[in-house]
């Protein structure tokens, strides 16, 4: 992607500051109690139950409000950020910032972004390079949760290459070092927050103010795209939400969304895999369906030297699942490549038509199953312990996958071609509640 002229206006990257809403340290019993995951990654009753409980001003309040129906839910969510802002416990920074984001841990290492307010673009743009496909009711419950408080809650992760080029891929463009040094100077200063959460995760969060170190960041970014990492369907709902605006004439804040730029030249993500909840589907009546289409083994566990035998089959075995639920671990292997043939689309690239999920969903899930793709049927679930537990909970079938290697989102990517919703799950991601972006303000 080049550089554009001086007197066209940049179509790459356009990060614009935002005044945060930030909690008041002195209102809340601490920092760390009021964050949370973000709201996709909250999956577990009793999970919800120990953010809710942590503090009563927890920002699960926000994102994840429990009322009756979607309405009402939205509207508590609004109601509670009103009487937040007004009793201070929530407050706006006093100018436009863009914020430097540091998470640390010894699990995942040192991880350093930018949040800002990133101009929307639609696919056809190539700046912003979606990789799944999304379903409709995340996209409609966040987008009634975001029109009722008038607020983006929670950062997106987006990944972009910040030096040799402008392009992901890394062709084009030139520097593409300003806004590291920048996001590195910056961390070397005292921070405006730093607390550390309960699994062990350093958060740290710097403001940089200076109108020319944000136009630096602005000259740089402008020739680069991005991948969405994480939050598809907060993509997908900022589009929809500045759709709307548009329609009625309006324009301003609803053309930008809150994102997390993550430099991953500097800063490499990991992916890991997002496992499936067959929420209605024991793994006797599971394993019933398949075994004429896969070879079936129960093999050994506990659940980590049962993942260490499914991450063995990766290259030797074809498309293979590890299905859990019962009490014991069954390896599906060697599926029947004609079944594959017959149930997965013909008019996607062999890397798309490959993949663990485009398998799964054609053939085990739509073909074999017959599941609906609704969610009380399945659930998507981040941490494969999380996701046995709640299929013996349920008495339904927990689906635990391999991850998708980078390469290979990226191949898809730039070729426009969207994988199965759920297919990837890069990390780290950024917590929720260390800052938000109010619509109002801009």
């Amino acid at each position: 992607m080049s550089t554009p002229g001086p007197s066209a206006q940049p179509r790459g990257l356009r990060l614009a500051p935002f005044r945060g809403l930030r909690y008041v340290p002195e209102r809340v019993g601490s920092l760390s109690a009021v964050t949370s995951p973000p709201y996709d990654v909250v999956v577990r009753p009793d999970g919800l139950h120990q953010l809710e409980t942590a503090d009563p001003h927890n920002i699960v309040r926000l994102i994840l409000p429990q009322s009756g129906d979607p309405a009402d839910r939205h509207a508590q969510a609004a109601r509670t950020l009103r009487h937040w802002l007004a009793e201070g416990v929530l407050a706006a920074d006093p100018e436009p910032a863009l914020y430097v984001y540091e998470q640390y841990s010894d699990v995942s290492g040192l991880q350093r972004g930018l949040i800002g307010a990133l101009r929307l673009t639609t696919p056809d743009e190539h700046v912003v390079l979606p990789h799944e496909d999304v379903m409709p009711e995340p996209v409609a419950d966040r987008a009634g949760l975001m029109r009722a408080t008038g607020a983006n809650l929670e950062p997106l992760l987006l990944a972009y290459r910040g030096d040799g080029g402008g392009d992901y891929d890394g062709s084009g463009g030139h520097g593409g070092s300003v806004t590291a040094r920048l996001v590195e100077r910056t961390a070397q200063q005292p921070p405006l927050l730093t607390t550390t959460t309960e699994d062990g995760t350093r958060h740290r969060l710097w403001a940089i103010t200076d109108p020319r170190q944000i136009a630096a960041v602005d000259a740089d970014l402008s020739p680069r795209q991005a991948l969405i990492a994480d939050g598809h369907h907060r993509w997908a709902t900022y589009l929809r939400l500045r759709d709307e605006q548009r329609r009625t004439g309006a324009t301003g804040p609803w053309d930008h969304g809150l994102v997390l730029l993550v430099d991953t030249t500097r800063y490499p993500l990991r992916v890991r895999a997002i496992h499936r909840v067959l929420q209605r589907m024991p793994v006797s009546q599971a394993l019933a369906a398949i075994r004429d289409v896969f070879q079936v083994e129960t093999v050994p566990g506990p659940l980590p030297v049962a993942l260490d035998v499914l991450a063995a089959t990766r290259k030797r075995d074809g498309n293979t699942y590890l299905l859990a639920g019962d009490g014991s671990f069954h390896l599906l292997t060697r599926p029947d490549e004609r079944v594959i043939e017959e149930s997965v689309p013909g008019d996607r690239p062999e890397a798309w038509r490959r993949l663990d999920a485009t398998v799964l969903h054609s053939v085990l899930i739509d073909r074999l199953w017959q599941v609906p793709d609704a969610p009380e049927h399945i659930g998507y679930v981040h941490d494969a312990m999380a996701a046995v537990r709640q299929a013996e909970r349920l008495g339904g079938t927990a689906v635990l996958m391999h991850p998708v290697p980078e390469a290979t989102v990226l191949e898809l990517a730039r070729q426009g071609v969207m994988m199965p919703h759920k297919s990837t799950s890069f990390g780290p991601k950024p917590a929720s509640g260390l800052v938000l972006r109010s619509l109002e303000l801009g």
